[in-house]
């Protein structure tokens, strides 16, 4: 009797996780909640070392779908800045970096921690939004620290979302994003004197997101 019971326990187990394979089988696209992303953008600085210009940047996204349409997140980003961020296009941008007349005294590091929201407005159509607090260390062209400040960086996007693979558990999201940073403290003023020269926001910057899903 005792062995019975276990040989219909372990049938009516095997049995429910058979069904559970097939919901998953399914369901797949629903079942993968979170997912992890990074900008290409950041592959561009391999290999550019020491360069002036290597912005050493790194970016890192970790987001969960709350339900088929909004998506929340953190985001964690570092980079380095020599020049003002806030030189657009069409103030002929690479020329300035070509010429180098716009080169800060030094470099401006930036670290943080921030949240986002991501909503998904039709197929794979979506808009988000980035608030991304950062803590800003100014330094010399020896790497010394001059001093510490704050940024409070926003940023507005819109894009697209490609997913591919057996489960579609892998994707790509081509995106324009738009840039703000309104508070700003702390700059010194061989810095501040460049800033100021240009606008606290950027428009249209293109960006491609590559990322899984688990």
């Amino acid at each position: 009797m005792k062995k019975l019971l276990i040989i219909c326990l372990a049938l009516f187990t095997i049995h429910g996780f058979a069904q559970q394979i097939s919901k998953q089988e399914k369901n797949h696209d629903t079942d993968l909640k979170y997912r992890v992303s990074f900008p290409a953008i950041i592959l561009g600085n391999i290999g550019k070392g020491g360069e002036r210009t290597n912005t050493q940047h790194i970016e890192l996204h970790v987001k969960r779908e709350l339900d088929a349409k909004n998506i929340v997140g953190f985001k964690f980003a570092t980079w380095r800045l020599f020049q003002p961020m806030g030189i657009q296009w069409w103030d002929g941008l690479k020329d300035k970096i070509d010429s180098e007349t716009e080169f800060y005294p030094g470099y401006l590091r930036e670290t943080g921690i921030g949240i986002s929201y991501q909503r998904m407005l039709w197929k794979g159509l979506f808009a988000s939004v980035e608030v991304l607090p950062l803590y800003k260390t100014y330094l010399d062209l020896d790497d010394k620290k001059i001093t510490n400040g704050f940024k409070l960086y926003n940023s507005y996007h819109i894009g697209y979302h490609f997913a591919f693979g057996k489960k579609k558990q892998f994707f790509i999201e081509p995106q324009f994003h738009c840039n703000v940073w309104h508070f700003d403290t702390n700059t010194p003023d061989s810095f501040k004197q460049l800033d100021n020269e240009w606008d606290s926001y950027f428009l249209f910057e293109p960006n491609l997101y590559i990322g899984i899903k688990f």
